[in-house]
């Protein structure tokens, strides 16, 4: 590895950060205690919660809110990937989102995904695969072993969360499919259904992105262990706003990488296009690593904000790691390519 950016990586990462810096514990205390009380055994979340929020169009007419529920999910698995960090806020991690389809300020999504339709739901797996497949919502519960991984998440826009995530590897998902010899990529796609997303009707209100969404690994990223379909957060199914009911989660990658919503995932034998590279390369690559040394050309990516109780100014300012301290995991895939190039 011979550029600045690897140098180094693959020796042991830094897992910890000063207990100042982390964001103060508000969710998520007692978590077991309760699971076991309400007979989910290993936990599995807290008691089943609606998620509120004053529904707004894009031109700001206020409307009568709906409610999104979203329900328990036990898991056989938690594992810890943020050391002694502790998690955001639940209600940070559901009102600060990018999620452009609902519109391009951070508390949209929450305000107009109220709504969104998620049952029924099919994700379909194909391409370079021996068994395409088309699994229906209940499937990604049915048919994977859910666990809990307790994630960093970079966003580029430099403000970060801890997040625990529920779900399973991509790895396993793609192996119930069996990867061809010729598959070298993965691509994925977004729903596209412009009468629930109101960002998809007009790219301006969307941000310039053309839609449906689109995303891609390489195979040796999306096989990597730490590449995880999520179906729930704190224990709970996703919401809306955080991508129900399926999403990419790739802690290693800016937060632009984790494609939400997903219905499609698709092996190819060549490089598939990325929509925020598609709407600016020289800002977004294809690569998309957190790499502290690399700024983005209208900011510096050396620290990062993380989210906390108060607003994003007041968040604390904290350094911000190569590969966001996934390097151990992950610099291997990358040896060899220079990542101030191929960003």
């Amino acid at each position: 590895m011979s550029n600045k950016f690897t140098k180094g990586l693959l020796k042991k990462s830094p897992w910890h950060i000063k207990d100042a810096e982390v964001t103060p514990e508000v969710v998520f205390k007692d978590r077991r205690n309760i699971m076991k009380a309400l007979g989910f055994g290993v936990v599995g979340a807290s008691m089943p919660s609606v998620a509120k929020a004053d529904i707004f169009d894009l031109f700001g007419k206020k409307e009568k809110a709906k409610q999104f529920l979203t329900i328990p999910l036990p898991f056989e698995k938690d594992t810890n990937y943020a050391g002694s960090e502790i998690v955001t806020p639940y209600s940070k991690v559901t009102t600060h989102n990018n999620f452009y389809e609902f519109g391009t300020s951070k508390k949209a999504p929450s305000q107009n995904a109220q709504n969104f339709i998620v049952e029924p739901w099919t994700l379909v797996i194909d391409g370079e695969v021996d068994t395409p497949l088309k699994l229906d919502i209940n499937d990604f519960t049915k048919l994977m072993e859910l666990e809990q991984r307790t994630y960093r998440m970079r966003c580029v826009e430099a403000w970060s969360m801890v997040i625990p995530w529920l779900g399973f590897p991509l790895a396993a998902l793609l192996k119930k499919a069996g990867v061809t010899s010729k598959g070298k990529y993965v691509a994925f796609e977004t729903l596209h259904d412009p009468e629930q997303m109101p960002g998809q009707k007009n790219r301006f209100l969307g941000g310039g992105i053309h839609y449906p969404y689109v995303e891609g690994l390489t195979i040796s990223e999306a096989m990597n262990d730490l590449a995880f379909m999520a179906v729930g957060l704190y224990g709970k199914t996703l919401p809306p706003q955080n991508g129900a009911p399926i999403r990419l989660v790739v802690p290693w990658k800016y937060g632009f990488k984790s494609i939400k919503s997903v219905v499609r995932i698709s092996v190819t034998s060549e490089r598939p296009p990325t929509s925020w590279n598609q709407l600016a390369a020289n800002e977004y690559g294809f690569y998309a690593n957190v790499n502290p040394f690399v700024d983005h050309p209208r900011w510096s990516q050396a620290s990062e904000r993380r989210i906390a109780e108060g607003g994003l100014f007041s968040a604390k300012r904290i350094k911000t790691l190569p590969f966001n301290g996934y390097g151990e995991q992950v610099a291997d895939l990358y040896r060899g390519l220079d990542l101030t190039k191929n960003f």
